[in-house]
């Protein structure tokens, strides 16, 4: 077969794959009875099956037809407006022309790449950090600089001084990414004090901050009550925060419909560049997740998920210290999908990865989340996606990959 290498542009010879889409290859190409942590997938059983149906037979009755037809590119006004009441209920005061909706929050970081990254430019994200903020950040080649977390989040001295040290170095460096609500992969939750510091900090260094937020509703202690939840843009004055977020895990991730919150000059440049991408919205989609959200359905769905993925968390790490004892450590998640455990000394992701699947089970190495070349001696599993019988057996198959090198200790 003839290869097309030279027909390539330098982007599309260097584009980045997500390593969650290696994954969920690896799941797809496996027969028998693969139990995967990998996958950050919400549960169908958590899905509103029968609201959805009701709403769908409404919309394709045949008595709308622009039910079917294309939408505008920003999204479906009622929907926006729908939005805009949900973030007011974040503490996020806004109007339309600071919101848009795109195809997943992966579309809305991929806006960014596009509309505020240059080739050169030095982006500041956490270790770890989400993998898919990685690839769109990197298809836009730029430079990562990673900053390491704290038990409460991103370690602001060192974030300023990585800022200090590009600049001195002539870089241009204008955006830092970070998920501050039980974060992917960490679980971390950012405190409430680096919050406000943060957003102090980008008005000093004149920054913008990228605030990804699609596990902000899923939390299981009582941390919303407590205002630990607050997104940073609910405070920001000075327009210095991008939000997004998604009803991926809230209804249903099929739907793709997620939104982006910022500046209004930043969304009409994100508008402008997303029109080259897919011209109109998906309206069934949107109007779908619209009658969600007037009709109740998303409100109730609420407290039922916490509940459930609650249980979930519980489950997993019962399960990892009755099979593992203290081996794996962690910091337990208050919310979220992930678990991200450190190994015992001596051990690397990679090849206990490979001793894994021959038992069955799946994770995502460490090493694919960090910037910086660390993470070796982590692994991330999700506990959203499997049943707790699943979560059981995956963690007993998990204890026997790493029996090996547990029986030489």
């Amino acid at each position: 077969m003839n290869s097309y290498d030279k027909y390539l542009s330098p982007l599309g010879r260097n584009l980045h794959e997500s390593v969650l889409r290696k994954m969920g290859q690896v799941t797809a190409s496996r027969t028998g009875d693969l139990i995967s942590f990998a996958a950050g997938y919400p549960d169908p059983v958590g899905f509103p099956w029968d609201e959805f149906r009701e709403i769908a037979n409404e919309l394709l009755s045949g008595k709308d037809g622009s039910v079917l037809q294309y939408g505008p590119t920003r999204g479906y006004r009622p929907l926006l407006e729908s939005i805009i009441g949900v973030l007011d209920g974040r503490g996020i005061k806004t109007d339309l022309t600071e919101v848009m909706t795109t195809s997943g929050s992966q579309q809305g970081l991929d806006l960014i790449a596009r509309v505020l990254i240059a080739p050169g430019d030095a982006v500041l994200v956490e270790v770890p950090t989400y993998t898919g903020a990685i690839a769109a950040f990197r298809n836009a080649q730029c430079r990562l600089v990673g900053v390491p977390q704290d038990a409460d989040g991103i370690n602001i001295d060192e974030l300023d001084a990585a800022c200090v040290r590009e600049r001195g170095a002539g870089a241009r460096i204008n955006l830092l990414y970070l998920v501050p609500n039980f974060q992917n992969p960490a679980g971390i939750l950012l405190s409430l004090d680096k919050r406000a510091r943060l957003l102090e900090w980008a008005e000093q260094r004149d920054m913008l901050i990228v605030e990804d937020d699609p596990y902000g509703e899923i939390y299981f202690d009582d941390v919303a009550s407590a205002g630990e939840t607050r997104p940073l843009k609910a405070d920001d004055r000075r327009g210095r925060v991008i939000y997004l977020s998604t009803f991926s895990k809230t209804l249903a991730p099929g739907f793709r419909v997620a939104w982006v919150a910022a500046p209004a000059p930043i969304v009409e440049r994100f508008d402008t560049a997303k029109q080259s991408m897919d011209l109109m919205c998906g309206i069934l989609d949107q109007r779908v997740v619209h009658q969600s959200i007037v009709r109740g359905v998303l409100e109730r769905q609420a407290a039922p998920l916490r509940q459930l993925y609650r249980m979930r968390r519980d489950v997993m790490e019962e399960a990892l210290r009755e099979q593992l004892g203290g081996r794996l450590t962690w910091i337990a998640p208050k919310g979220g999908f992930f678990l991200w455990a450190k190994l015992p000394d001596g051990y690397q992701c990679e090849p206990l990865l490979a001793r894994a699947l021959e038992q069955g089970v799946l994770f995502v190495i460490g090493s694919a989340f960090c910037v910086d070349g660390s993470g070796h001696d982590r692994i991330r599993m999700s506990f959203s996606w499997p049943s707790p019988e699943g979560i059981r057996e995956g963690s007993r198959r998990l204890a026997l990959a790493m029996q090996p090198e547990l029986a030489q200790r």
